[in-house]
């Protein structure tokens, strides 16, 4: 099994534990941040589940249906983990507006930090674990996840200071107030996530400084006398690289061969945590003006 797949397993686990015990003390003591806390590890458990079954079709190999796999499967996890920690972000802050307006007593406090503390020194192994399994793959699903836990944390954190203070002061405007700013830094957290996905969705080319490092391969290559049509995309854990390099009239398919070889070999030498597809269009002259003219009609 694949190093993010068990991470997703382990996920699902810690959110399975954290819902359970949260929405017991939540529904208990009546506090809004602990019940805002115990849907959001709901919602992580659904997450994590869908991140798995997103893994287990990504990692699937091409067919007579989906010829170039089903990569993008990835990026569009992470577009819906983020709506969902957006509109879970939404019912938080709507629960602590109306309990704003009509407040109501907490009770189980001792119970409730308790159980928060709890949270916290779980979610934060997960968040190192998640953290460092997205260091060894890169996976975009991976890395959401652990976006994802990081912000558990600070909630969780902000839910257990709510939690003190309601006990120390008897203000029990604290608690709302606490989840007012926790739903705001969720919906502030999940743009980033939300962003990138769907500009994998739309094909959006490689970062500047790799296309910088890619197009200095192909310009150090004495043989190759030009290039054009230089086009990137990623594709979840997959890059694709598609260019058009141009030899002299009189070098034979063999050479040029070998030296479209060696070039896509330096090239995956860049992306080292990726799988990259390199697609080489051989050209015995510069037909770039012809290309743009094409294109253009």
């Amino acid at each position: 099994m694949r190093l993010e797949k068990k991470a997703t397993l382990i996920s699902t686990s810690v959110a399975a534990l954290l819902v359970l015990i949260k929405m017991t003390v939540g529904i208990l003591s009546g506090s809004i941040a602990v019940l805002a806390s115990a849907i959001d590890s709901l919602l992580d458990l659904t997450i994590s589940l869908f991140n798995y079954f997103a893994l287990s079709h990504a990692e699937k190999d091409p067919d007579d249906d989906f010829n170039f796999g089903r990569n993008k499967i990835e990026p569009l996890a992470a577009v819906i983990e983020g709506t969902v920690i957006s509109l879970s972000a939404i019912f938080i802050l709507y629960e602590a507006i109306s309990k704003v307006i009509h407040p109501r007593e907490m009770g189980f406090m001792t119970e409730s930090i308790l159980v928060m503390l709890i949270s916290i020194v779980i979610t934060t192994f997960l968040v190192m674990f998640l953290n460092n399994v997205a260091k060894k793959t890169n996976n975009m699903v991976i890395r959401a996840d652990a976006l994802h836990y990081k912000t558990d944390l600070f909630s969780n954190g902000t839910v257990l200071l709510a939690l003190g203070l309601v006990s120390y002061t008897g203000e029990q405007l604290i608690d709302p107030i606490l989840g007012i700013g926790i739903a705001i830094y969720m919906i502030y957290s999940s743009f980033p996530i939300i962003k990138e996905g769907v500009l994998m969705l739309l094909d959006a080319a490689l970062p500047e400084e790799d296309i910088k490092k890619i197009k200095n391969i192909i310009e150090q290559e004495r043989v190759a006398t030009n290039y054009h049509n230089l086009q990137t995309r990623e594709s979840g854990s997959h890059i694709f690289i598609s260019v058009h390099i141009v030899f002299n009239v009189s070098i034979s398919l063999y050479d040029a061969h070998l030296v479209a070889d060696r070039l896509e070999a330096k090239i995956k030498e860049l992306f080292k945590e990726k799988k990259v597809h390199i697609l080489v269009h051989m050209d015995p002259y510069d037909d770039s003006e012809i290309n743009e003219a094409e294109d253009i009609y």
